[in-house]
C-alpha cells in the first residue's frame, strides 16, 4: 500500500510540475490525432468543476478521507485492498497538496489538472488514482473480499427464518 501510494503521489506531483512548466490553458497541445490533449487548468471545485466556490469543503473532505484510510489501513491484509487504499490515499493527498499550497491561498488552492480526453473534463494522475482505487473498492466489496482477505460467502437462511453466514466453507 505504501509503495503504491508513494509512487502515485510522486508521479502526480512531478507531472503537475511538468504541466505547469510546459502547458498552457490558452494553447492546448493535442496528441494522438486529438485523442489526448494537454491543457493547463486550475480547478477550485470538485469533479467536473462542481462546487467551485466551496474549495475549503473539498480540502476538508480530502483530509478526512486520507486520515480515515490511514487509520483503517493496518487492518488491510490482502493485495486488492492494499492497492485500492494506496491509490485513493495518494490521489486524495495529491489534490490536497494543491488545495493547501497553491494560489490563491491555503485551503483555497486550485488543483492542477492537465490531461484531457474528448468530451471529458480535464483531470490529473491523482484523479485517476481516486477513480481506479474506488473502482477496486467496489469490485472487492461486490466479491465479498474483506480487508483481512477473507471472503464473505452467501447468506443462508435456516429453517425458522434466521440467517447465517458461512465463512470459508464451500457451498
Amino acid at each position: 500500500m505504501t509503495a503504491v501510494a508513494l509512487a502515485l503521489l510522486a508521479s502526480d506531483l512531478i507531472t503537475k510540475q511538468i504541466a505547469l512548466t510546459h502547458f498552457s490553458g490558452t494553447d492546448p497541445t493535442a496528441h494522438l490525432g486529438g485523442l489526448l490533449t494537454f491543457t493547463l487548468v486550475f480547478n477550485s471545485g470538485g469533479a467536473f468543476s462542481i462546487g467551485e466556490g466551496e474549495t475549503w469543503l473539498f480540502t476538508a473532505v480530502k483530509m478526512t478521507v486520507v486520515v480515515l484510510l490511514l487509520v483503517v489501513s493496518p487492518r488491510v491484509r490482502t493485495p486488492v485492498w492494499a492497492v485500492s487504499f494506496g491509490l485513493v490515499i495518494a490521489g486524495a493527498a495529491g489534490n490536497l497538496v494543491d488545495r493547501l499550497f497553491r494560489a490563491p491561498s491555503p485551503w483555497q488552492g486550485g488543483v492542477v489538472d492537465w490531461i484531457q480526453l474528448p468530451h471529458w473534463p480535464v483531470f490529473n494522475l491523482a484523479d485517476c488514482g481516486v477513480v481506479c482505487g474506488s473502482a477496486l473498492v467496489m469490485w472487492a466489496s461486490a466479491r465479498g473480499v474483506r480487508l483481512d482477505g477473507t471472503v464473505a460467502s452467501k447468506t443462508l437462511t435456516e429453517p425458522g427464518g434466521t440467517e447465517q453466514t458461512t465463512e470459508g466453507k464451500d457451498q
